[in-house]
């Protein structure tokens, strides 16, 4: 049985009505102990709750305690959801329809990126539907925001169940052609959310997946795909993210930033990743009906080993680089200038679907 808990997250002013807002919180929680919070600004995921093989819980999330700290560190996005088009899209431009599309140049002023200013993680979603499991959140985009053609309507729907999965289920229609490539960017470290750099080293992964979208020195595209056999990106089988992180030591991210193509039948919901942290035994399996799976491991966090402070989290907890895990379901990024990638460009009539189920558990302590 699924519990639904609504509290007062905090207030703020709504950058698309200009008025201030309350911020909600909703908490699903199981019998068993495990718990999800979201947040509606941003669609936020606040907090996962998780036992370990001792049933000990810990919140495995990165986040805020506040409203503030959410606004302070924007930049992050940590646990927003992020659109119209997740990720970069190429000097904010490209083609629809035969048309030129402009878009904000956010990102250094040469891309777009997460969808702009004003982009989904800003504005305060509606609550549309509670229900005995979770709940449903809307945003309603208005035609030419950040410069996205389109009147674009999004519902998510937040879902918990008792043998330990999270699923979002995202579904977007637009009155007029328009790109739409919607993500979540939550972090992750199976010890503990505040847990740090030595325990994401203990980490293992997989992910299934033969290539990489390849990308030049601003992460965007160059339009080719990179097998990963025999390279440090081969997560084909369950191995230690910390030896393959220090196989990136001599690169310039010093970390993963890369998009998988994963191995998913169309419109079949398939198991992509699976992350496991030995020492607590939790475990992350992903599943989803999308193309790509972004993964990251926290560049843009300051070195825990430099005089920059970290960045403060929940509860006083610390976060640094590479101290948690991303793994963003998507399409390809700057689709919309790469024909051979999957597309990103939605009609009228049709019905963006994309699902993701995060799946935790704790493998039983080995003696």
């Amino acid at each position: 049985m699924v519990r639904v808990i609504e509290d007062m997250f905090g207030i703020a002013v709504n950058p698309m009505s200009q008025k201030t807002d309350r911020v909600r919180r909703f908490t699903l929680s199981t019998e068993r102990g495990m718990s999800v919070s979201i947040n509606t600004l941003g669609a936020t995921i606040q907090s996962v709750m998780v036992p370990d093989f001792n049933g000990k819980l810990e919140d495995v999330c990165l986040g805020y305690d506040d409203v503030a700290g959410y606004y302070r560190n924007q930049p992050l996005y940590l646990g927003a959801t992020i659109g119209r088009v997740a990720n970069r899209t190429s000097g904010g431009r490209f083609m629809l329809c035969g048309k030129e599309v402009s878009v904000s140049r956010n990102g250094r002023d040469r891309y777009h990126i997460n969808g702009g200013f004003v982009g989904f993680d800003s504005v305060i979603w509606d609550v549309v539907g509670v229900h005995k499991d979770g709940i449903t959140l809307q945003h309603i985009s208005p035609d030419g925001h950040e410069g996205y053609p389109g009147e674009l309507t999004t519902n998510i729907n937040f879902s918990l169940n008792d043998t330990g999965c999270f699923g979002m289920r995202i579904e977007a229609r637009t009155k007029a052609t328009t790109a739409v490539n919607i993500s979540n960017n939550s972090h992750f470290n199976l010890a503990g959310h505040g847990a740090g750099k030595e325990a994401l080293y203990q980490h293992m992964l997989m992910i299934k997946a033969q290539k990489i979208v390849d990308v030049n020195q601003d992460l965007l595209p160059t339009g080719k795909l990179m097998r990963v056999r025999t390279t440090p990106y081969d997560f084909s089988s369950l191995v230690s993210l910390g030896k393959r992180l220090n196989q990136l030591i001599s690169c310039p991210l010093s970390g993963f930033d890369n998009n998988f193509c994963v191995d998913v039948s169309p419109n079949r919901v398939q198991l992509v990743a699976r992350v496991v942290h030995p020492c607590s035994g939790r475990f992350m399996e992903v599943h989803t009906n999308q193309p790509g799976l972004h993964f990251s491991t926290a560049n843009n966090f300051p070195d825990e080993d430099s005089d920059a402070p970290a960045n403060p989290g929940k509860g006083g907890a610390k976060y640094v680089r590479h101290g948690a895990f991303c793994v963003q379901t998507q399409k390809y990024p700057d689709a919309m200038n790469h024909c051979s990638f999957p597309t990103v460009v939605l009609n009228p009539g049709q019905l963006y679907d994309h699902q993701v189920v995060y799946r935790f558990g704790a493998c039983p302590k080995r003696v």
